[in-house]
Parts: C-alpha cells; structure tokens; sequence
C-alpha cells in the first residue's frame, strides 16, 4: 500500500512539475534568438538591444524576457524593443439616416454598416478591437424571386400564385417603394428513375386525360422586374408536370438562383428567395440513384433559363448550399405545407438566415406569409467573417436593444431590430504568431442576407525596428559569421555562438568540453548549462526572476539564505548563492537591523534600561519585563484594573467606555473562552499570563488574562459569560404557591367529603337501631281499618250439629 502511494504522489509531482513548465513564462519559453522571435512569443515580451546587457554564462535568448522583468535587470526602457498594434480605419461613411418619401437613393448610396474599411496592425497576442455599427435603413429595396414546384401535387397552389404578381407588389409597397419580384419553377431530374423516360411520359408525364407539360429540372421563368402584371401573365401560361418519387430536385433549382446572378438579375439589395412546394428534396449522395457520380460544381449552367446539366451533376449538398447562399447574400424563405414543416424547420437550422413558413393547402396565405418571413428576417442581424490566416481568432460582444450585451457565439447577433434602430458590436481581432506565407491578409466581417461587408487588411509585426538597422557580416560577429542586429548576433548558418565563433560541426569536441569544466572536474557547466564553443551557456529557470550565472554556471541568484520566507530577508539581493544586504542590514539572510530607533522606549533609553538591543529588536534582561522597548509588564499590581474598562466594553459592550470602545480599546487582540477552565494558565505559555477577576455596575462577574506574547502583541483571553449573583427564581415560587393552594384545596374537599361519609353512616345505623326497636306491626298499618265485618249466625252451628 506504501508503495502505490509512493507511486501515486511520484506522478502528481512529475505532473505538477510539467503543468508548471507549461505555465511558465511564454517570453523565456520561446528561447528567442532573435528580436522579431520574441515579439513573435507574446504581447507581454520585450528585447533589450543594450550590447552590454548580457552577463557571463548568459545566453542571446535571456534577452527576451518580460518589461519589468528586464528593467530590473538594468535594461534601460529606451533599450527595449516593445513595438504594439495599431487600429487605422481607412473609410468610415456614415450610416444612411433617411426615411421613406425622402430623395430616392441607389441601392449603393444607401449605407447600413460602418466603418466600411480599416486596417488592422496586429502584435502576436495583442487584440486589436474596434466598433462596428449596423442600422437599418428604411425603403432600403428589397428582390424577391419565386422559386415553385410544379409537380402535379401542386396543381391547386399554381392557381392561386397566378394573381401573386400584382397583390404582392401592393403590400411590399408598404415596406419599400422599390420592389421586384421573379418567378422559376422546378420538377425533377430528367433521367430515371426519377422520371418515366418513355416517350409518351417525356411528353405527358401525367395520368389519365390531364394535360401536363413536359419535365423539367428548373427553369427561370421570369428576372426580376418591377412590373407585377408582367408576373401574371407569365405564372399564367405555366403548366404542371410530373415525376415518380416524392421528394423534387429543389435544391438544383436553388444552386441556380443563387450562383446564375446575371440570368435571375440580382441587385446589390435585399435579396429573397422564396421556395414552395409540398414534398420534400433531393440532396448529395441521391444522383446515384440515376448514375449520376459527379458532384454539383456550384456554377451556372443556364442555357435560354433552363437548367441544362441536371443529368450531368449530382444534387447540391446542404453546406454547399449554405455557402453559395451565403456568398451570395440570399436569405431563402420555405413556404411547405404542415406535413413537410418539421423536415423544412431541421433545413432552416442549418442555413443561417432562413425561415419556414406553412403554406396552405393551396397557397391562398403564401402573401402574408411572406410578409411574415421577411419580417422576422430583417428584423435580426448577424455577423459572419471570411475565412481566417492561421493564427488569427475573432471574438465578437454585441449590444442590441435595451442594453442587451451577449459574448461567444451569442455576441455575433442582434435581435428585434426594427427600422430605423441601431446596434453596436465590438470586434477583437488577435494573432498568434505570424503567418508562415503573407505579412498581409484580408477578411471580411457582413450581415448575413445583406451585401455590405467591413473589409479588413491584416498587417502582422514579425520584426523588430532594429533589425532594419543591422549589420550584415558584421565584424562585431566573429570576422563577419553573422548579422549585428538589436545588440546581438544574428548567425549565419552553420555558426554558432554568441559571436558567431564556432561552427556547428565542432561544438561538441573535447577540447572545447575542457574549458567547461571547473577545476578540471567531470561536471560541465557545474550541471546548471551546456557547453557552446568552449563557453558555457546557462540553463534557463521557468521563473524569470531566477538565474545562473557565472563562467562556468557555478552561481545562482535564489539560493541565498532567507529570512520570514523572503530571499535575504527581502533587504538584499542574492548573488553567487551570497546575500548581499542593503544598508543598516546584516546577518546572512539580512534578517538583522543596524538600526537602534526601534529599541527606544519613551524615556529615550534603550529597551528601557531593561534589556538589549539585537537587530532591532530588544531582549530583556528582566523576565518580568515584555514588549519591544522591555515597557510592558503584565505581572505588575494593577494591570487587571487597568484593563478592565476596555475588556468590559470589547467582550460586553459595557462600561465606561463602551462609546469609545473601538477609539481607546483596539491595542490588544481579543479571544473569546467558554469557561473558566479554558483560560491560559501560568506553564502553559513561555511569557507570563495575568489572571483576573473583575466585577461590572451589575454585580456580575468577569473573568480574563492579559499577556504580551513572545511577538510583542497583547492578548486579553476572556470568559464570554457573565458569572452573576443568582436572584430569586418566580417561576418555581408562583407555581409552588399555585400547587400549595390548589393541594390544600383537594386536602379541605376530602377531608369534607370523610366527614359528610362518618356522618352519614352514624346517621343511618341510628335509624336502623330504631327500626329494630319500633312496637307496630311493620306490615300492617294499626290505623288502617278494613271496610269488610264479618258475622257468625248463632244458630248455624247448633243445626249442623243437629243433621
């Protein structure tokens, strides 16, 4: 178990030790050889172009270090080689603020976006930011292209867009006052098994007796024009044909409208497409089906508006179309039925700048849903860039409608933006190094759906002012092997060192390893650099402020003694592993002061006549005797009193003092015990405690120390209870007399209640006694007289003796 856990903490440490590598300072980690190198390695980095900056065992890339870094060091600032980036805008017109019925502009006079050009001078990890303005012009004009299946399903719906010339041309005249719209249709491929190809079906793909036209792949049927009733009449005379399978070959339809610009008549404006059918699409991979391998090449193949290499090409993948779309600056509106409106919706999540909306059955709300479309289209911006050199990262902060500010991905967009309204984005552009082929570059950043772009020129700082100044074959560089530039020698190749002394071939000889080694030892360079043309180049330490130095790297400048974790006490300089100390500073870590004013007690003696002074700090010759002048004594009478109004008032909040308690009572630290028992006692600590007992206005008692520590602070332990004189407790007296009386209460009651029981047994055993005695019949009453005489016949018992 041991052993794992040695193990364990082995590769925490070795990863510990790899992340600080990696964390290090990037100025020093690029080893830089020469000037444009280091600025190359980040924004913080400079180059010190002072000839004698170097020390021995120094390398040419110690040169290139952080600002204050190399300030310390001695480089004076006006030897520093730190050019920066600059911001320059070159066109900057300002946004159209015009409204509709005011003087008709051109499409390109009108401006939405600014700047509209500026060059930007980047600094490797320095951003460049700058503000890009977007606000919506109102009557800005608007080119809206119908795009229609005419599969046989969509019979019904052709009817109805039959009249959409003119009704649409009325209701965008309340957006806009110039509007143009055109019309193209599609069906299918004309190969199979997309279609019948038999000759009857080529010539009427539909059943039974309905009249269809011929397939076809996409044809533009009308470029875009002003006149509505012109769009009536073409629409008018278009027929419906038919295919096999369900899903059409829009997206071939939507590749031609996109690219085919010159044919469709696409202005520099708004431009609309918007795609309706009730089936679903083709797209790349599905021309196999026919034999058709080739992919789509995203170019124009119009021939009298018809598109003529639908069997040629395959169908247009979705992010082929994403791009051309958005090359293009097309925002595509889907008008579908409700069945197909979940497949469409999944579509316009990956096209930027689309919408869906639900068509009817037969297309009588396709105007409003137009109109619906595009209001939820315009009435959100959102920023795309070009593609970007290697290196270069964009981050985009919006600020929208009511104070709104989003970053990241959320930061290109503005939303609810309605005519008229204006949002702000700021736009930091950043480098990392320099690209391997052009210093210039150029991206673009636009609004999707919209064609004005910001066009940015890219300049990238790779070298220095100096090097412009160098010296080629310069003497200073070992008889010319090398180029003097910002103090240093820039090596021709094949030499090395830091004049250019050596070739690489003999950099490694064993001569040349002699005169590396101390006092003819086996370590080269005392193990701390390597051996450069007999010359020893010092490692460099992940922490720019340390160094090893010396002729044969024997020195370091973080090694030195330290005091309080500071290196020489922070009073001193380590040099060759030596402390250095500043003025009135001594010892071997500086951690002892020269100066005797802080021994002076206030009787101008020092340490109070009571002790010694020792590197400013005095030890007392009398033990009873604290503090850092030996003026405190904690065991004399009359401390306990001293200190009893400002314990009262800190620990209680009573007293005398308790209004200036924090004024007079803040110079001795506080610590709060719960019992008596947990007070410092006499041989728990190595300086003298103070036991006291103190009693307030209540006649409560307080319990505390007072003691000044070995580091001169007072310390007051004090009981945070009160101990007070108990005083009668009402409670149990009240309820005692309660319960006494309620007792003697039930005591009276049955004491009554035995009473009245003797009483009344004495009573009746006295009327039972009586009854025994009583002389009358007790079963008959003697008053009571019966109603009933008897009589005997005298004569009746001398006859019946007679018989």
């Amino acid at each position: 178990m041991d052993l794992k856990l040695l193990l364990l903490s082995t590769l925490l440490g070795v990863f510990c030790y790899s992340n600080a590598q990696k964390e290090g300072n990037e100025c020093i980690n690029a080893n830089a050889k020469y000037c444009g190198e280091c600025i190359q390695a980040g924004a913080k980095c400079g180059w010190c172009k002072d000839p004698n900056f170097l020390k021995q065992g120094e390398t040419v890339s110690t040169r290139c270090d952080e600002l204050q870094s190399l300030i310390k060091r001695g480089c004076d600032e006006p030897m520093i080689e730190n050019p920066h980036g600059e911001r320059r805008i070159l066109k900057n017109k300002m946004v159209t603020n015009r409204r509709k019925g005011q003087d008709k502009l051109k499409p390109e006079e009108i401006t939405q976006i600014q700047p509209q050009k500026l060059k930007l001078t980047l600094r490797s990890g320095e951003p460049q930011t700058f503000a890009l303005k977007f606000k919506r012009a109102e009557d800005y004009p608007i080119d809206l292209y119908y795009l229609m299946d005419l599969s046989y399903s969509m019979k019904d719906d052709l009817e109805n867009v039959k009249n959409l010339g003119t009704s649409l041309m009325v209701e965008m005249s309340k957006i806009t006052s110039d509007f143009r719209i055109g019309f193209g249709s599609f069906v299918e491929k004309t190969v199979m098994p997309y279609i019948s190809t038999t000759p009857a079906k080529l010539r009427n793909p539909c059943t039974g007796d309905q009249n269809c036209t011929s397939p076809f792949s996409y044809k533009n049927v009308l470029k875009l024009t002003s006149d509505g009733k012109r769009f009536n009449t073409l629409v008018g005379q278009q027929h419906i044909s038919g295919n096999l399978d369900s899903p059409e070959g829009g997206f071939d339809a939507i590749m031609q409208v996109a690219v085919c610009g010159d044919q469709i008549g696409w202005r520099n404006v708004t431009r609309l497409l918007v795609f309706s059918t009730d089936a679903g699409f083709h797209f790349a991979g599905d021309g196999k089906l026919g034999g058709i391998v080739l992919p789509n090449d995203g170019k124009c193949h119009l021939e009298n508006n018809v598109y003529t290499m639908s069997h040629y090409y395959d169908y247009p993948s979705i992010a082929h179309l994403v791009q051309k779309l958005s090359d293009n600056n097309i925002q595509t509106i889907f008008a579908v039925t409700e069945e197909f409106q979940p497949v469409y919706q999944e579509l316009k999540n990956l096209i930027p700048k689309s919408a869906v909306g639900t068509l009817s059955a037969n297309s009588s709300n396709v105007i409003n849903l137009i109109i619906d479309a595009y209001n939820s289209l315009s009435s959100e911006v959102i920023l795309e860039n070009s593609k970007l050199p290697e290196g270069v990262t964009i981050a985009y902060t919006s600020r929208c409608k009511n104070g709104v500010i989003s970053e990241g991905e959320n930061g290109r967009r503005c939303s609810n933006i309605s005519i008229g309204d204006e949002v702000t984005f700021s736009i930091s552009v950043t480098s990392k190094g320099c690209p391997k082929k052009d210093k210039h570059e150029t991206i673009k950043i636009k609004p999707l759906g919209f064609t004005e772009e910001v066009e940015i020129t890219l300049h990238f700082l790779c070298e220095c002012d100096c090097e412009k100044e160098g010296v080629k074959n310069s003497e200073l560089c070992h008889f010319g092997n090398g180029t003097y530039e910002c103090g240093a020698c820039k090596c021709n190749e094949g030499r090395v060192g830091r004049q250019c002394e050596c070739s690489s071939n003999d950099v490694a000889t064993e001569d040349m390893d002699r005169t590396c080694r101390k006092d003819n030892g086996t370590d080269i360079c005392s193990n701390n650099g390597d051996c450069v043309c007999g010359t020893c180049e010092c490692k460099k330490r992940d922490n720019p402020e340390e160094r090893y130095s010396g002729q044969y790297c024997e020195c370091d400048n973080f090694n030195c003694d330290r005091s309080g974790n500071k290196l020489c006490g922070g009073h001193g300089r380590c040099e060759c592993r030596v402390c250095v100390c500043d003025p009135m500073w001594t010892g071997s870590a500086c951690d002892c002061s020269l100066d005797n004013t802080t021994c002076m007690a206030s009787n101008k003696q020092i340490c109070n006549g009571r002790g010694i002074c020792e590197c400013g700090t005095c030890k007392c010759t009398d033990p009873k005797f604290q503090g850092p002048t030996c003026e405190t004594c904690p065991t004399c009478p009359g401390v306990c009193t001293q200190q009893k109004e400002c314990v009262q008032c800190r620990a209680f909040g009573t007293g005398e003092k308790k209004d200036v308690c924090e004024e007079k009572c803040s110079y001795f630290n506080l610590i709060k015990v719960k019992d008596r028992d947990k007070l410092p006692q006499p041989n728990d600590a190595s300086y003298p405690v103070v036991h006291c007992k103190e009693r307030d206005a209540n006649d409560c008692w307080f319990y505390y120390t007072y003691a000044v520590n070995n580091n001169t602070q007072k310390e007051v332990h004090v009981v945070d209870t009160l101990d007070c004189p108990a005083g009668p407790d009402i409670i149990p007296i009240v309820a005692g007399v309660v319960a006494g009386i309620v007792l003697i209460g039930l005591a009276l009651l049955l004491i009554w209640k035995l009473l009245m029981i003797i009483h009344d047994r004495r009573e009746f055993a006295k009327f039972e006694k009586e009854k025994m005695n009583a002389k009358w019949d007790t079963q008959e009453n003697p008053i009571y007289k019966s109603p009933i005489n008897q009589f005997q016949n005298p004569s009746y018992g001398h006859r019946a003796a007679a018989l």
